[in-house]
């Protein structure tokens, strides 16, 4: 995902580390040790394609990436400090691209994982399957999946899909920030058809090869029209609880209770402006103050600039931190229950994360802070990676009962 660029400068900010001899955190890497974090959406490399292009062959992605001239959420170092052992690297185009122009720059970032792959092979391993994952995690190294942002990359194409698949995408995001032909997105205006007819061979296609279905960015009218057919379980990549906080992104309590009987998971996003509703709030404020300052003062930028400067002293934007995601956590468990639920942090697809969650390295502080809660070892250790283990197992178990089916040829 992509925000506002106008947002970094309001949500950076520094957080200081927990006791090194907190019990609670020594109780988090412990639970971590047993069953690593396997996050739901990391957009690493599109922020090294954007960041250095095909030089970033060239990059030492064992380097403390904090350092770089453009910091990162994401390097090796940190991946382990973190208790990383499965990640879904999201591939993601915008929306605006559509087309044969769309397959080829997702073609191009798949091969830039494979690429981190290749020159790390210490560190990383492609996963093909919940057994991949389960083996690979035991050996230290991130097993590593791909995530397909947005259907407009698969151009109304299931052949393109089914070699995405092939190429190693286990799950597919069904819109992003604009309506596809056949799924509505939770950014624009609802369609009288919330799911096309063709949309519903996607869905039976991706069901049929293992692909998961991903409900992040779909509006509540598609994910409802997608849990009415699919055969397997759903996830939603990187999406959070709209009962705290009022943003399209996020998955409403009717819905949460829909996924649960799906058997499927939803994985908490990290975003600032997306789980706090005094940002959302603090957001849309400044956003029409903006405009407010820009029509004053008409091609006088100088003063405009000024004024804004004056109201963002006089309105610093609230705090977040890592709280707030065991906030969404904590409901999401309460109406989807502990098996429901997941990590999807969108880091490097975000200015900053919450205080407290900075980067890859910080999953333990979220996992700790959920001990403290009175959350179990095993419920912490199911939010980590267990549940998102099952629901791909179920996937291709319901593939495998479709090995047989015929697969399909149409195209919208």
């Amino acid at each position: 995902m992509r925000m506002l660029p106008f947002l970094t400068a309001l949500l950076l900010t520094t957080s200081p580390a927990l006791a090194a001899d907190d019990p609670m955190l020594a109780r988090a890497q412990a639970v971590l040790k047993k069953q690593p974090v396997i996050d739901g959406h990391n957009d690493w490399p599109g922020a090294l394609r954007g960041n250095f292009g095909e030089q970033w062959w060239q990059v030492d992605l064992e380097a403390d990436s904090r350092r770089f001239q453009k910091p990162l959420h994401t390097d090796i170092p940190r991946l382990h400090e973190g208790r990383v052992g499965g990640q879904f690297w999201s591939v993601y185009v915008p929306a605006t691209v559509t087309g044969p122009a769309a397959v080829k720059s997702t073609v191009e970032q798949i091969d830039i994982v494979h690429g981190i792959i290749k020159r790390y092979p210490q560190h990383f391993e492609l996963a093909s399957s919940a057994a991949d994952i389960r083996r690979i995690q035991k050996t230290g190294k991130v097993a590593s999946l791909l995530g397909v942002e947005g259907a407009s990359q698969m151009d109304n194409s299931l052949p393109v899909l089914r070699m995405y698949h092939a190429l190693g995408v286990r799950y597919m995001t069904l819109t992003h920030s604009k309506h596809s032909d056949w799924a509505d997105s939770a950014n624009e205006a609802p369609r009288a058809e919330p799911l096309s007819a063709f949309g519903k061979v996607v869905i039976n296609e991706m069901n049929r090869i293992g692909m998961l279905v991903d409900l992040s960015h779909v509006s509540p009218g598609t994910m409802k029209a997608v849990l009415a057919v699919t055969k397997a379980p759903v996830i939603y990549s990187h999406s959070s609880a709209r009962a705290l906080a009022d943003h399209p992104r996020n998955v409403p309590d009717d819905v949460l209770t829909l996924v649960k009987a799906n058997g499927g998971v939803v994985m908490a996003n990290f975003v600032p402006g997306f789980i706090s509703e005094a940002v959302i709030q603090h957001t849309a404020a400044r956003s029409a103050e903006f405009t407010r300052q820009n029509l004053l003062f008409l091609g006088q930028p100088e003063k405009s600039a000024a004024a804004m400067a004056a109201w963002n002293k006089a309105n610093p934007a609230p705090k977040v931190d890592y709280k707030v995601v065991a906030d969404h956590l904590d409901h999401m468990a309460k109406v989807a229950g502990h098996d429901h639920i997941g990590l999807g942090a969108d880091y490097d697809g975000i200015p900053a994360g919450p205080i407290g969650l900075e980067g890859v390295e910080t999953y333990p502080v979220l996992i700790a802070e959920l001990l403290r809660r009175g959350w179990s070892e095993a419920d912490c250790a199911k939010l980590a990676g267990g549940n998102i283990l099952r629901a791909l197992e179920q996937a291709e178990k319901v593939a495998a009962s479709m090995a047989a089916d015929v697969p399909s040829a149409e195209r919208l």
